[in-house]
């Protein structure tokens, strides 16, 4: 067969790897090559955190677990499960080979608990910025594409805007260098609001700072929850990353409170074709029935809307 440039240049990614495509040409290759999955599925470390912080799952095992338990082969980490070993090289050598040893692919580290970037007192800020570059640097030295943090901040919704625009850019400033990506997910407050975060998006301008829309994660306060379908959405056109948050499933194996398969139209139809990564949070079913669970569902969604390609 011969093939024109256009679809040598789709083949010629997609072998490498690249996502990064314009849509069309990306959208093209996917149909021509059925091989070639819709999307890939990854194994965020947060649904196994029950195992986890009861000692019976140690995170330098994580990625063995992902692939000998769960089939999976890409993980993407929490960073409270190795909280003193940022700056550990021997650790941080050890989880890389760990990662080689099992053919297992690392993503990004998901960052919690370093302060605000989008803090109202610019030397607390700075502070945050601070603590975050640690993770950058070992995201870098475990072969991550991204750190992913979150955007709270106080204030004004214009004021938030500002602040945390401000500490993402700074940041991203410094990953640059190490070609790392900021990723920001949906996580609670203003950060729930896609219009909000869209915006802060445009604010920081920078190609490596992006979004990671979870399905889950909308509530704004206490009594108000944001559309989860818009504000997935609003936010695929930064995303560089993707968590299929999960809670519980129903007698036919969908999950209850998202339509996984009308969410991953949305996804796809923003020309993503990376990782989806599932991160279930429930309870009714234990974790590793739970994962097992999301995984089911994600490979039933990717083969009905491989079909309509």
């Amino acid at each position: 067969m011969i093939l024109d440039r256009r679809d040598f240049l789709a083949r010629s990614a997609l072998a490498m790897g690249v996502v990064a495509l314009p849509g069309d040409l990306l959208r093209d290759a996917v149909a021509q090559d059925r091989r070639v999955p819709v999307f890939e599925i990854s194994l965020a470390e947060w649904s196994l955190h029950r195992a986890l912080h009861s000692g019976k799952l140690d995170n330098l095992n994580f990625p063995a677990t992902a692939r000998k338990v769960y089939g999976i082969g890409a993980v993407e980490y929490v960073n409270s499960f190795f909280k003193d070993k940022a700056e550990d090289k021997s650790y941080l050598s050890e989880l890389k080979k760990r990662c080689t040893d099992a053919d297992v692919k690392s993503l990004l580290i998901m960052v919690d608990g370093e302060g605000q970037l989008g803090h109202a007192d610019m030397k607390t800020r700075m502070k945050a910025i601070d603590n975050h570059k640690k993770w950058v640097t070992a995201a870098k030295a475990l072969g991550c594409h991204s750190i992913r943090v979150n955007a709270h901040s106080s204030g004004s919704y214009e004021e938030q805007r500002k602040r945390a625009a401000d500490g993402l850019l700074k940041l991203a400033n410094f990953a640059k260098t190490h070609k790392i990506n900021v990723l920001v997910e949906n996580h609670g407050g203003l950060s729930s609001n896609g219009a909000w975060l869209s915006a802060v998006m445009k604010t920081v301008g920078l190609e490596n700072c992006g979004t990671l829309p979870d399905f889950g994660n909308f509530r704004i306060s206490p009594k108000k929850n944001y559309d989860r379908y818009q504000g997935v959405k609003e936010l695929m056109p930064f995303a560089k990353a993707v968590s299929a948050k999960s809670h519980a499933f129903d007698a036919k194996g969908n999950e209850t409170a998202t339509d996984y398969l009308k969410m991953m139209k949305i996804v796809l139809d923003a020309g993503y074709h990376g990782h989806v990564g599932i991160e279930y949070e429930g309870s009714d079913l234990s974790e590793p029935e739970g994962i097992q669970a999301t995984k089911k569902l994600l490979l039933r969604v990717r083969e009905e809307l491989s079909r309509k390609k």
